[in-house]
């Protein structure tokens, strides 16, 4: 059975924000003025059907990037944030650092694998399957290109990114994804979102397009 914290998002419509971090050069509140306006047009054509919520996944406080424009947004739209961190098992600072302002759920990655193994039993095993396997291309064109392969993070925080999107999906019927940037660095965290459409556990039809400020869009790059 579901937890508590479960049942409760069951109940909400999760809006997911994703992007570069702290070294994002652009104005938070610019960028965060625009991604509400996005959404907005998006949801006059396909209203959601239920109370809205913004997914924050553990990004500590910082004067820039995604952990400075979800708070924005939030106060944009007046709702609230819904938190999803590692288990300290994988990483011990992770709920330690997160940024809890205005949230009033909070939940574990191993509850949205729960949740998604309630769904479908193999349903974690394809995701990790397949971000493996991007991991391991990505990490072959890196080589080509006489890079480092990408951190050890990046598993467990595409995992955490693409399982709780899925997990959402299904729990609550509904969710809508958007971008903090028109281009997504290939050697990003965030570039593991075709994981999920590819999969077919997130719609194509629930990603609103980012667009563009003033015609012009940057991309930090790893």
């Amino acid at each position: 059975m579901p937890t508590d914290c479960r049942l409760k998002l069951a109940q909400f419509h999760p809006v997911f924000i994703e992007g570069m971090g702290s070294y994002d050069e652009r104005r938070p509140d610019v960028v965060a003025d625009h991604i509400t306006g996005q959404l907005t047009k998006h949801w006059a054509k396909k209203p959601p059907g239920k109370p809205l919520i913004i997914m924050i996944q553990g990004d500590p406080v910082a004067a820039r990037g995604i952990s400075a424009i979800t708070p924005l947004v939030a106060n944009h739209l007046g709702i609230a944030r819904c938190l999803v961190c590692l288990d300290d098992h994988i990483a011990d600072y992770h709920s330690a650092n997160a940024d809890r302002e205005n949230v009033v759920l909070e939940l574990r990655y191993s509850e949205m694998v729960q949740q998604l193994a309630n769904m479908q039993t193999d349903l974690p095993h394809d995701i990790e399957a397949a971000i493996d396997e991007q991991l391991a291309r990505k990490n072959r064109q890196r080589e080509a290109r006489g890079k480092p392969s990408l951190a050890e993070y990046f598993l467990p925080f595409a995992l955490l990114q693409e399982v709780t999107k899925a997990a959402c999906a299904g729990l609550c019927g509904e969710i809508t994804v958007i971008h903090t940037s028109a281009e997504i660095s290939e050697f990003s965290v965030t570039s593991f979102f075709t994981v999920g459409l590819a999969l077919k556990l997130v719609s194509a039809a629930d990603m609103v397009s980012f667009g563009s400020i003033d015609g012009s869009d940057s991309v930090g790059v790893l």
